[in-house]
This record gives C-alpha cells, structure tokens and sequence, in this order.
C-alpha cells in the first residue's frame, strides 16, 4: 500500500518506518499460522482497562458466534455487553455464560450482560458488523 489519496494523517497514523499498521489483532500458533481475531478499534476500556473478552466467549462449548461491544458507563467509562449465538441444538443460559467468563477472564473483562441473538448482523462482506450491535445496544 502506498497511502490514503489525499489523507496525510491516517498516513502518518498507518504507515510507520516501513510497515503497515492494519489495527487488526492476531496471534501465530506454534505451526507459524497467523489468525486474525479482532480489531484494535473494537476493544473496550472498562475503568482504564483494555478489554477483547470474544476469544473466551468463542471457547464456550454451546457458543456458534459471538462478539463484545462496549456500552456507556457513568462509572466506569464503558461496561462489555456480548452478544452469542447458540449452536444449532445446544442449550445455555447468561448464568452459564458468566461462569465461565469468570473462570476465564480478569473481573474487569467480564460482561456485564449476555444477549442471546439468533443472528449476529453482518456487513455485506460478511463480518459482524459491530457498528450495529453498538447501536442496538445504545437503543436497547
């Protein structure tokens, strides 16, 4: 990539000393695979914290998708609400839901709800489209 037509900032912001910063969050698994599993805009900072609580949702066994927005907070800035899709056949409650994020998660990461949704929405290249779920969440 050579740079944003006529957008000096997001160059500078982007492009530093030869690499591209894409914002996308990843991890390398012992074979040397690289997967992308968030997006650096996406985190929520919950009392000064930086959250990404969706792997730990992804790890529950009747979890299919799911994806964790940030919501307004009077006391700690922003609070996680997540919202899951069942796999096909499965049952859970939030209950559930929250055991295991607190055995797998610091307390600050912990949802403050579980939303259980049939859909989660999507952009029309087929990602979750998180813009929506943070304007559900507002409206809701």
């Amino acid at each position: 990539m050579s740079g944003y037509h006529n957008r000096a900032e997001e160059n500078a912001a982007t492009l530093r000393d030869g690499w591209l910063y894409t914002g996308d969050i990843g991890e390398r698994d012992d074979d040397g695979y690289l997967f992308i599993r968030d997006r650096k805009k996406d985190m929520v900072i919950v009392g000064g914290y930086n959250v990404y609580p969706r792997e730990v949702l992804y790890a529950h066994p009747a979890v299919l998708e799911a994806a964790a927005v940030g919501v307004a907070d009077d006391y700690r800035g922003e609070v996680v609400n997540a919202y899951v899709v069942l796999k096909a056949g499965t049952k859970t409650d939030a209950d559930d839901i929250l055991t295991h994020c607190r055995k797998n998660l610091a307390k600050y990461k912990i949802p403050s709800a579980i939303i259980f949704v049939d859909a989660l929405p999507k952009t029309t290249v087929g990602k979750i489209d998180k813009k929506a779920l943070r304007r559900k969440a507002k409206n809701a």
